[in-house]
């Protein structure tokens, strides 16, 4: 099937009052899971690359980007290609001869002010050439480089007011917002802010991302976008899987050096943690 665009994915799940799920692709047994997975729980997807995925693959976006189109293509399911957690202007711009329809463009490290002009430029560049711009306010934290951040710390949070102006300066498609939850967190124990949420999607024009959520409880998962997120990101959840499929393998089997043997279970282990967090949606 043809690759579908993340803004018509996004627009439809909005219309459903549902949400959609983002997973970030890392290796081609990523893609192929996330294809699989979308594929049997018969809902959309979207398949991710992270700057630092694409850093992994030696900072070249092309090749990757190759692999997780042809995959998307290959499968029945509707499928979208985002890059993720861009703050190199460079690989911006490298987005648009690669068919990816979405950007995540972080400025959030810098000042309100620094990340308004930045994110403002990403978004007039973007929409130049048709693609959809996400943003982040507030602090998720747990991004690798990042020192430990208390989700629950005072300032962490995405205030409402400053939302609303900042989609308002910057022109923003969609709008990553703090809530409670961090990045690489390995157990489901994030508490969320669901009041937050219910005002920030009263205060902001634009739908809401929820960053980190392989850390949060499937009933949190599902509170939230009752409460108003509409894409919902997963990436280390895919990550505890494939490992723990590995590596219980491997344990077993520990003479094994074809890697196919032990890929396999992995690959279908992350398979089905698509396909259930999809069915939370």
């Amino acid at each position: 099937m043809p690759l579908v665009s993340t803004a018509e994915l996004v627009s439809h799940a909005q219309a459903q009052r549902s949400a959609l799920a983002a997973f970030n692709v890392i290796t081609l047994e990523h893609a192929e899971a996330i294809a699989a997975g979308a594929e049997r729980a018969g809902r959309p997807a979207v398949l991710q690359l992270s700057e630092n995925a694409v850093k992994f693959h030696g900072g070249r976006l092309a090749p990757i980007a190759a692999a997780a189109s042809a995959v998307a293509r290959a499968s029945s399911a509707r499928l979208a290609l985002h890059l993720d957690h861009v703050t190199d202007v460079d690989l911006l711009r490298a987005a648009h001869p690669e068919g990816i329809s979405s950007v995540m463009f972080d400025a959030s490290r810098l000042s309100y002010a620094e990340n308004v002009k930045s994110t403002a430029e990403a978004v007039r560049w973007g929409h130049e050439r048709g693609i959809w711009i996400e943003a982040e306010l507030g602090k998720v934290g747990g991004k690798e480089g990042e020192p430990p951040l208390d989700a629950h710390a005072p300032g962490v949070r995405t205030d409402p007011g400053e939302a609303a102006a900042y989609v308002a300066d910057t022109g923003v498609d969609a709008l990553a917002v703090a809530v409670g939850s961090s990045h690489a967190m390995t157990e489901r124990t994030a508490a969320l802010d669901h009041a937050l949420i219910a005002r920030l999607r009263e205060a902001v024009p634009v739908p809401l991302v929820l960053h980190g959520s392989s850390g949060v409880p499937d009933t949190e998962i599902r509170q939230a976008v009752a409460a108003g997120m509409v894409k919902i990101n997963v990436g280390t959840a895919l990550n505890t899987a494939f490992t723990g499929a590995a590596r219980e393998f491997l344990e077993a089997h520990p003479s094994t050096v074809d890697p196919r043997k032990y890929l396999a279970p992995a690959r279908e282990a992350m398979t089905g943690t698509v396909a259930h967090f999809l069915g939370l949606l």
